[in-house]
């Protein structure tokens, strides 16, 4: 590991030492890391095997016990950083990668994803054919299960590249971005780094701050794959529920969308009850599910975009038939749920 930075010059031309040669951005790439040494080394590993030439990667170690510290000793690569602090929560180990990161575009990964050779490559060239006015770029996602095997979702119905905008993230995550964005640095001195309040959802915070400063253009192609496992944040059913709810307030005071505009708070509030219906489904507590699914269809009864929230037609109406009808499944997504029942639900 080194401590020293890097030759950088984010504008530096052709090495004189090689005419033919042009410079790139370099990229801050940011893991934080919490008792996963387990997948750690897969993590770093994809980082490293990028395509993309100018990086370093700076790995945040949030007061782990495990053995996190020793699989970064193992590592002596010039580009690799290893940081320590005592444990203060996913955003502040995010905000303190932003504080050490040399360069001026950051991106970020988990500690127990993957980053395809190629996601990098993709970003910063996207970014090279942007306007300045662009501050975060985005990738598509895949699914993989504790020991790295696929696991088949639904389709995105994202089907091509296309811009994101605020509304898109206060009304749903496009896509399970938390490892699969490159930001601007000036997008955290505009807009704040990450909400060390929310003990999750603190990325889709971020982002919907950022979209109501800067354009996002989304890469519909899966450059990313998001680990599904026991020990991931997202199976806390009710500290989801709470922190997403934060996060939809915090929107709705920044007045980033207009308050004026009730009809869309009103899908707001029916997306959300669905989503956390899912998450108390999913984590076994069958009545809660039953009980936010009725929340989503009254809040709002009318229909909701299916493809805009990447989600098959009438939605809500079969998950409250799929929580009636079927007790707890384990590891049964929506996605899974529906292609398996479909035929009995239409």
């Amino acid at each position: 590991m080194n401590n020293s930075p890097p030759n950088q010059n984010n504008d530096r031309g052709a090495d004189p030492l090689n005419p033919a040669a042009v410079s790139v951005p370099g990229v801050s790439v940011v893991i934080p890391a919490y008792n996963y040494a387990k997948f750690l080394t897969g993590a770093v590993d994809s980082v490293l095997q990028q395509t993309y030439p100018d990086f370093e990667l700076i790995v945040v170690d949030d007061g782990s016990v495990d053995d996190t510290r020793a699989v970064m000793g193992r590592y002596q690569d010039k580009r690799v950083r290893y940081v320590y602090q005592e444990n203060s929560g996913l955003s502040a180990a995010r905000n303190t990668g932003i504080a050490h990161a040399w360069f001026d575009y950051i991106a970020f990964l988990d500690a127990d994803d993957l980053w395809m050779p190629n996601f990098l490559e993709s970003a910063m060239k996207l970014f090279a054919t942007l306007s300045s006015d662009y501050g975060m770029v985005a990738g598509g996602c895949a699914s993989i299960d504790g020991e790295g095997n696929r696991i088949e979702e639904k389709k995105l119905r994202i089907r091509a590249d296309r811009e994101l905008h605020a509304r898109d993230f206060i009304l749903k995550n496009p896509a399970p971005l938390s490892s699969s964005v490159i930001l601007r640095r000036s997008v955290f001195r505009d807009c704040g780094v990450f909400d060390t309040t929310l003990r999750s959802s603190e990325d889709r915070d971020m982002w919907i701050r950022t979209a109501g400063r800067y354009r996002v253009f989304f890469i519909c192609k899966p450059l990313v794959q998001i680990r599904k496992h026991g020990h991931s944040m997202s199976r806390d059913a009710v500290r989801m529920r709470e922190n997403t709810l934060k996060t939809i307030a915090k929107a709705y005071r920044s007045r980033t969308v207009s308050r004026l505009d009730v009809f869309f708070w009103l899908r707001v509030l029916g997306v959300y009850y669905f989503e956390t219906a899912w998450t108390y489904y999913a984590t076994g507590m069958r009545g809660g599910a039953l009980g936010f699914i009725a929340k989503s269809l009254l809040v709002w009864p009318g229909p909701l975009p299916a493809a805009r929230l990447n989600e098959p037609p009438f939605f809500r109406l079969r998950a409250l038939l799929c929580f009636l009808l079927r007790g707890r499944q384990k590891h049964l997504s929506p996605a899974r749920f529906f292609k398996k029942h479909s035929p009995a639900l239409l």
